[in-house]
This record gives C-alpha cells, sequence and structure tokens, in this order.
C-alpha cells in the first residue's frame, strides 16, 4: 500500500465520521428544540425525530415543524367560553360565505 492509498482511506474514514456525526444531529434537532421550547409533547417530537431520521428523513421536517408550534392551552373557564364563542362566529361566517356564493 502507498502513501497516497493510507491517505484516501483517512480522508474515506474521516467523510464517514462526518455523515454519520450530521445524521446524529439532525436526528436530534427537533426534540432539542422542543425540550429547549419547553414544549409539552418534547419526547414524542424527540422520539418522531430519530424515527424519522432513521426512515430516511421521510417524517423528519413534520417533527421539526412539530417542535417550532405550542398547543393551545385553555387556563380557565372564561377563556374556554370565548374560544367556543370564536367558534361560533367563524361557523356563522362560513355559513354567510356560502350563501353569498350561491346567490352569484
Amino acid at each position: 500500500m502507498s502513501g497516497l492509498d493510507i491517505f484516501a482511506i483517512i480522508v474515506l474514514l474521516i467523510l464517514l465520521f462526518a455523515v454519520v456525526a450530521i445524521w446524529i444531529v439532525l436526528a436530534m434537532l427537533p426534540g432539542k428544540i422542543a425540550a429547549k421550547r419547553n414544549h409539552p409533547q418534547a419526547e414524542a417530537i424527540n422520539i418522531g425525530g430519530w424515527l424519522g431520521a432513521i426512515l430516511g428523513g421521510v417524517f423528519w421536517p413534520f417533527f421539526l415543524v412539530w417542535a417550532f408550534t405550542k398547543p393551545i392551552r385553555i387556563t380557565s373557564a372564561g377563556e374556554a367560553e370565548e374560544i367556543q364563542d370564536l367558534y361560533k362566529r367563524i361557523a356563522a361566517l362560513e355559513a354567510q360565505g356560502t350563501s353569498r356564493v350561491g346567490r352569484k
């Protein structure tokens, strides 16, 4: 084996190590983001990030987006009533919009 062959093997090993390290960092990224943002489903996002990485990145972007979202937390009965009122207003607007479409 010549010096050039040894150099090529060393370069290939470094590249292989870099690819594995990047893969691990990307797999951990959604879970770390969710934990840093105190997401209530941080553990599920962490597992999903690893699962997405194992499956070749198919679902990985979904878990990354999920890590940045926060579910609506209802802290009081008043807020729950306000949300129900908003749903009713949206339904009324949708009904009004569909009735206008029929007139044109």
